[in-house]
């Protein structure tokens, strides 16, 4: 078969029909997180497709195989219905954002990317307006369980009403790939020309309920810079879920209705035509059932005899999972195995046994395989080609974020050459290098100061400019407190200027510190100097000062493990600077232990009353009795945090009242 022997209507039953009704609508935007889409191909003339700048690898001039997957899956999508286009998408006028987190390796082969920087690029998707999220990739797991970054992440879009479109992967098993696994996530497995399942599209029970196939056989798309090619796998069938889903938002828009993307999921799931039951393994792989656009689109018409606003929201999917366990230990999966699909289409398992590796504070942790990758079954040649992307401009990203600072020798001869000067000879032990830093401090930049969560490290930290020396000097004082007083946090806020690679070769954002508010505290000795120590407290207090101490030391580990985050929202940067102002906090745990409440949950939400040209938030500690929770109220505290500014401030007064 010649690649331009069909269009993607003449695969896709009804589409034509349906492209009678929209071709989509600039008001609804798709994002593509993927490889790195070549805009100059002429299928994207036309096209409202912008290329965002992300957080993860470092792309190169010459884009090849990881670029070749992003231009076809967002062909798919948004391919324009012009002569010279030579290939027609599903959603032409909607909108598409590219955010590349697949690049290519040495050997021009699609090198996977982290939970990290996928988490980072769904949350930029977010914030940049998507109402869809299509991921063409995942990483095999054995209990389908998210990294708790990515899974924050997903939640994100859960509260956005953000649709995440996902791939079920290619290994032919009853197994699950995250994201796809996600609760939320729309998962979608292949089909052939016949309308089987692909005999490589997984079937896990996770997707029965909430999945569907689509075709993902032979699927025409472009690559290069004005080539078509066929290719197979549940990439493709990802893809055209998404252009479908983007026209039933655009017909929701054109028909006065807001769109709501969580209600499209729930009507393509409904509409889809599968077995009903899971008793056959062909009936397993078709998962909820194959996509069926004319029922889909008469149910969107006529369910109860109105239009999509019909379908409201599932509650039970907007519920918040059970949270997992965010110990330090086990943040990090346990993944023996992932699946590798190489470029010329033939699938192979690859066993990677956890590697324990010491980072350069002497921590041993868990190493998790860097697996995610496009669910391709069938790429083509491995010629580099020319990517002219058009490049949106991008506001500097503010950042607050908390965790622990480590270090980073960037490469072999920095290491080599730290060590012939470094008294003792190992650059690695933080002691020796700070020893040699004290004598040399204008050397401090020679290695990359990093933020780590759980060891893991998530920011660079490079401070510049009229006083990068003494950005650099504090860096070297919070190491040193670590190490010998057992500082356990800092405060990193800034802005993110670029990226840099470390010498294990993952890419990090970098942060250029703001140091007016960048500070280091040990939990322990904080709460000591809000509270007094307990010898010093008069016999009165005695007794209430272990629970309050106790009580402040639950809520900033909660703040630490259970709402960890990148410190990139303004909600998270909120509550990231609650936990640094423990004053405040501490204030209020000493109210409620008095009426001998504990407590419930810590929410942000935007805050009602805000001052002009400021971004205020309110954090919300709802307390409760625990001997009277049954027929007592709650009560509410509230504050006002405005992180408008680099440096975030609270805004008035702490406000508490009952509510049930």
């Amino acid at each position: 078969m010649a690649p331009t022997a069909k269009q993607i209507h003449e695969i896709i039953p009804d589409l034509t029909w349906l492209w009678k009704e929209t071709l989509g609508n600039i008001a609804i935007c798709v994002a593509i997180i993927d490889g790195k889409v070549n805009t100059n191909h002429p299928a994207f003339r036309g096209a409202n497709l912008e290329v965002l700048e992300t957080y993860s690898g470092i792309s190169s001039f010459n884009v090849g195989a990881s670029s070749h997957h992003g231009t076809h899956i967002a062909s798919i999508i948004l391919g324009q219905h012009t002569s010279e286009g030579k290939y027609k998408g599903i959603a032409p006028r909607c909108e598409g954002l590219s955010l590349p987190v697949f690049f290519d390796d040495a050997n021009g082969d699609i090198s996977p990317c982290s939970q990290l920087d996928l988490a980072r690029a769904i949350l930029q998707a977010v914030d940049a307006g998507a109402h869809i999220i299509n991921i063409s990739g995942g990483e095999l797991n054995n209990s389908g369980k998210a990294h708790p970054i990515l899974e924050k992440a997903l939640y994100r879009c859960q509260e956005k009403n953000v649709l995440v479109i996902a791939a079920a992967g290619n290994d032919g098993c009853a197994c699950l790939h995250v994201p796809g696994a996600f609760p939320s996530v729309l998962v979608v497995g292949g089909m052939d020309e016949k309308g089987d399942p692909l005999e490589f599209s997984n079937w896990g029970a996770e997707y029965w309920e909430k999945g569907i196939i689509a075709p993902g056989e032979n699927i025409p798309g472009a690559i290069g810079d004005n080539e078509i090619a066929l290719r197979t796998g549940t990439s493709y069938a990802t893809a055209i879920v998404s252009g479908i889903a983007a026209l039933m938002l655009s017909i929701q828009k054109q028909r006065g209705i807001h769109p709501n993307p969580v209600a499209v999921r729930e009507a393509l799931l409904e509409s889809a035509q599968g077995c009903g039951h899971w008793e056959s393994l062909q009936c397993q792989k078709l998962l909820k059932g194959r996509l069926d656009i004319k029922n889909l689109f008469s149910l969107i018409q006529h369910k109860k005899g109105t239009a999509m606003q019909e379908l409201r929201l599932d509650t039970n999917l907007l519920q918040t999972p059970e949270k997992p366990n965010l110990e330090a230990e086990q943040t990090m999966q346990d993944v023996e195995s992932f699946n590798s699909i190489s470029p010329s289409g033939s699938l192979h398992e690859t066993v990677r046994r956890d590697k324990i590796a010491t980072n350069s504070l002497g921590e041993r942790t868990a190493v998790m395989p860097q697996g995610f990758q496009p669910s391709d079954c069938g790429c083509g040649s491995r010629e580099s080609c020319s990517c002219g992307s058009k490049q949106a401009v991008q506001p500097a990203q503010m950042v607050y974020a908390l965790g622990t600072l480590g270090y980073d020798l960037v490469s072999e001869a920095r290491r080599d050459s730290l060590a012939q000067h470094i008294e003792g000879g190992n650059p690695f032990d933080p002691a020796q290098l700070l020893k040699y830093l004290e004598k040399n401090p204008w050397d401090a930049a020679s290695v990359t100061w990093t933020l780590n969560l759980n060891a893991t490290p998530i920011y660079a930290v490079m401070p510049y400019g009229s006083f990068a020396a003494e950005g650099y000097k504090r860096l070297q004082e919070f190491l040193n407190d670590q190490l010998k007083t057992g500082a356990d946090r800092i405060s990193v806020p800034g802005f993110i200027t670029g990226k840099t690679r470390l010498m294990s070769g993952q890419v990090l954002p970098v942060i250029m510190p703001e140091l007016r508010c960048m500070y280091n505290w040990n939990t322990v000795a904080l709460l000591e100097s809000v509270l007094g120590k307990a010898s010093t407290a008069k016999d009165a207090d005695k007794k209430s000062y272990e629970p309050q101490r106790q009580a402040v030391v639950n809520f900033l580990e909660r703040v630490y493990h259970e709402l960890q985050n990148l410190g990139i929202s303004s909600q998270d940067r909120a509550i990231n600077y609650a936990a640094t102002n423990a004053l405040n906090v501490a204030h209020i745990f000493a109210e409620a232990l008095k009426d001998n409440m504990q407590l419930d949950t810590i929410e942000v939400e935007r805050s009602p009353v805000c001052r002009m040209d400021s971004d205020c938030w309110d954090v919300l500690l709802t307390f409760f009795d625990p001997e009277k929770q049954l027929v007592r109220a709650r009560k509410l505290y509230r504050f006002t945090i405005d992180v408008s500014d680099v440096c975030p401030v609270m805004v008035g007064a702490v406000r508490s009242w009952f509510v049930r």
